[in-house]
């Protein structure tokens, strides 16, 4: 016997026959966790879901206050009776709408903007020269006279498309949310979205209907579908005992084995609020994959048990043994599934890290209540007769002739089958995996499925109005000129430049900038006349358009040290924002204006942009940092490159096939699916490390390879088989949520546990025929 299997037995004598304090120690923590738990909260937030130190998101976080960042809400109120919006019901609910969102918590009042609101002017030019006032006046009276003059101001504002809607059957309401509150503490993302229920509640009828969105608006929603959540757990839960049972033909068994794959659920619900965590709805399905996981190893566990027992050793005896045949096989699968979890933390994003680092702990407090916890409970376990005399029946015929084709991929004939078909598919999904797509693939918020409220009324606002709702802001700084950069038709003209440009790209909808406006208040000095709609090229005829960098429209700063482009795009599908992107880049590379800088970017089209280059950037580390790791693991454990080869191979072309999978069914890879693959690589690993270290010990007793992969196939094969099964089973019911991201996340990890499982009981042995091929 070796020393380090010396010491393991040790260790396994130790904790079995010390099996009475420990249960009290493990009593005591649990319930302190449990305490612990019943403290976590949800912990929503808008920073944590962008890469707060990308270098577009300094661009945003340094002009935060000065001008319109990412998290704004938008309220439009759509007409739906005869006629247009200029009728007193419309104003009215629009004026009390506009009350409403400046009083909501956590709103920037100054950001606050409608027809309403005393920056919204018109101009027009007069017989006696310019004519300027807030299009509605301070009081609202709603008659008839009032509401021709408000339909006449509207037209000479320039705010169709913007403000009110292109067939003016509908008028929008636009406020930015601050993270924190004026007294310092994070803004209750469940509070605003409240506000804004209740805002829908009271103004919508059968006359005016109201769609709402923004980031808090769609936490709302998400928090609502979260409640499904709970479902998909309890029917993942009563799936996991029903198969369990079937498999085990035991109840005790069954309840003891469901009760530790849960516990390090409650052990890691305790922990967080201990430091310093809540739970992200964007990762509450953590929870879900650590109880996952737990059956996987419990299974393994119980089975190794429970054929002692069959064997005729006592529970005490079997318990240890079981305890010394898994604890190496099972700890370093828990630590590649902590390291596949870990490493996802190499995407730059808050909420990524947050994700990598629960499920890691999650993970490796599995060794605890899977590698000692569970030896104790079944070391008082007896079982049942009934239990015992099925399976000294022997394997039912189905088994049977199951392990029998199987064997056959451990021959040369068979071996080499199963290679050509594997080669097949890998060069089919790595030529399908070419259209696999950065960032989003459809239309909406894609946190949620295309149907939903949310995208409805993101819909509505993006076909009524000119500006849309995705929006890339580019920062112009001109810091070194003197007075007004504005004044300057150097600057003007950079930003006119980049104006046309960005007009000319596809996927954009239109531009704001002061360079525009301008433009069109110089033409209007002109009886209106187009042709007179351009830049002077002097700072006497600039300031006749002073008005266009007027710091009051939200679009420059005081004296244009800073200026923002706004660019509206169709939508925001990860093609088109990388083009848009990569166009906008393209220009401000050529661009040679001194002292007249280009900064990329902010709005929601520039975090999504800072999102999906974090997002690729780290795949490729990430997969190599994985892989890195679970060759040195494998290299550990078995010392032997032909096994860390026969368990690694399986998993690099599953991760080629969930890329496949992905393009053909317009997943795109974001933040919610590309920890799917490190996930799924992390929790695969464990088919082949538990089946190759069984292979690996007969064959150290002499057996052939074949010989030995049924001999392993029979005391492991059947329980990777089922927890592959069960654990995709459980995954699939998520593809019924009401949230896309998690429909989309089980969907893949319910391929990628199934096909792991294929890999290591089809492709593993095929290989490793390949590789012994001379000693056979």
């Amino acid at each position: 016997m070796s020393a380090a299997s010396n010491w393991i037995d040790r260790i396994g004598n130790f904790i079995i026959d010390c099996r009475r304090p420990l249960s009290a120690v493990f009593l005591l923590v649990t319930v302190a966790f449990g305490f612990s738990a019943s403290r976590i909260e949800l912990d929503p937030g808008f920073l944590k879901l962008i890469p707060v130190n990308h270098e577009y998101m300094d661009t945003m976080f340094e002009y935060m206050d000065d001008f319109s960042g990412a998290n704004r809400i938008l309220v439009n109120l759509r007409w739906k009776g005869e006629g247009d919006i200029y009728n007193e019901e419309f104003l009215t609910a629009l004026e009390e709408a506009t009350d409403e969102v400046f009083f909501i918590p956590g709103v920037n009042r100054t950001t606050v903007s409608s027809l309403f609101t005393p920056d919204t002017i018109y101009i027009e030019v007069t017989p006696y020269g310019f004519r300027g006032e807030p299009v509605i006046p301070a009081r609202f009276s709603g008659t008839e006279e009032q509401l021709e003059d408000i339909r006449h101001n509207v037209e000479h504002s320039g705010q169709i498309g913007q403000l009110v809607a292109n067939n003016q059957k509908g008028a929008m309401i636009q406020a930015d949310l601050l993270e924190r509150g004026e007294d310092g503490q994070n803004v209750d993302y469940w509070e605003v979205q409240q506000k804004l229920t209740d805002l829908r509640e009271k103004f919508e009828n059968e006359n005016i209907e109201v769609n709402i969105i923004g980031f808090a608006r769609l936490l709302g929603d998400v928090i609502n579908g979260l409640l499904g959540v709970i479902a998909f757990f309890a029917l993942a839960f009563v799936l996991t005992m029903l198969l369990l049972y079937l498999y085990t033909r035991s109840m005790r068994i069954t309840w003891i084995a469901t009760f530790v794959a849960a516990l390090p659920v409650l052990w890691l619900l305790g922990v967080l609020p201990m430091i310093g965590y809540g739970i992200d709805p964007m990762s509450i399905l953590v929870p879900f994959l650590i109880f996952a996981i737990g059956v996987s190893h419990a299974v393994q566990m119980t089975s190794a048990w429970r054929l002692e027992v069959i064997g005729g050793a006592d529970s005490v005896t079997a318990s240890k043994n079981a305890f010394s045949k898994l604890f190496v096989p099972g700890s370093v699968a828990l630590l590649t599934e902590a390291l596949g979890f870990g490493v996802i933390m190499l995407i730059d994003i808050p909420i990524v890290h947050e994700l990598g680092i629960t499920a890691s702990i999650g993970v490796l407090l599995m060794i605890i209540t899977n590698k000692m916890i569970l030896p104790i409970l079944l070391a008082r376990l007896q079982l049942e007769e009934k239990s015992m005399a099925r399976s000294r029946q022997g394997e039912p015929p189905w088994a049977t002739r199951l392990l029998s084709s199987l064997s056959g991929c451990a021959t040369p004939q068979g071996a080499r089958w199963v290679l050509v078909v594997a080669l097949v598919l890998l060069v089919g999904s790595t030529w399908l995996s070419r259209d696999l797509v950065i960032g989003d693939s459809g239309t909406g918020a894609p946190e949620l499925h295309e149907d939903s409220r949310y995208n409805y009324d993101g819909r509505v606002i993006s076909e009524s109005y000119t500006v849309g709702t995705d929006i890339l802001s580019v920062i112009i700084e001109a810091p070194g000129f003197e007075g007004d950069s504005c004044l300057h038709y150097e600057v003007m003209d950079a930003v006119d430049r980049f104006e046309l440009h960005m007009r000319g790209v596809a996927g954009v909808r239109s531009v704001v900038s002061v360079a525009g406006v301008t433009k069109r208040i110089m033409g209007a000095f002109n009886e209106g006349n187009p042709q007179w709609q351009a830049l002077p090229r002097s700072q006497a005829g600039m300031a006749v358009g002073s008005r266009g960098f007027d710091p009051q429209l939200g679009i420059n700063t005081e004296s244009c040290r800073a200026i923002q482009a706004m660019v509206f795009l169709e939508d925001h599908e990860g093609e088109r924002v990388a083009h848009v992107v990569e166009e906008a880049k393209r220009f401000i590379e050529q661009e040679d204006t001194e002292n007249v800088t280009f900064r990329l970017a902010s709005g929601n089209v520039g975090v999504m942009a800072a999102t999906n280059e974090a997002v690729a950037a780290a795949e490729a580390r990430m997969l190599l940092s994985i892989f890195g790791a679970l060759l040195l693991f494998c290299l550990i454990s078995f010392r032997s490159w032909i096994g860390a080869l026969c368990v690694l191979v399986p998993l690099a072309m599953v991760c080629v096939f969930a890329n496949a999978l992905m393009a053909v069914l317009g997943i795109g890879l974001k933040t919610s699916t590309l920890p799917v693959i490190a996930l799924g690589v992390g929790v695969g690993v464990d088919y082949g490390l538990y089946l190759f270290e069984r292979i690996q010990h007969h064959m150290g007793e002499g057996s052939e390879f074949r010989a030995a992969f049924e001999q392993g196939m029979r005391e492991r094969g059947a329980a990777v088989v089922f927890t592959a099964l069960t654990m995709s089973i459980g995954v699939a019911t998520w593809t019924m949520s009401a949230l896309k991201f998690q429909a989309d996340m089980g969907l893949l990890l319910a391929f990628m546990f199934l096909v792991n499982m294929f890999g290591a009981i089809c492709l593993l042995p095929a290989l490793g025929t390949w590789f012994y091929r001379r000693s056979q």
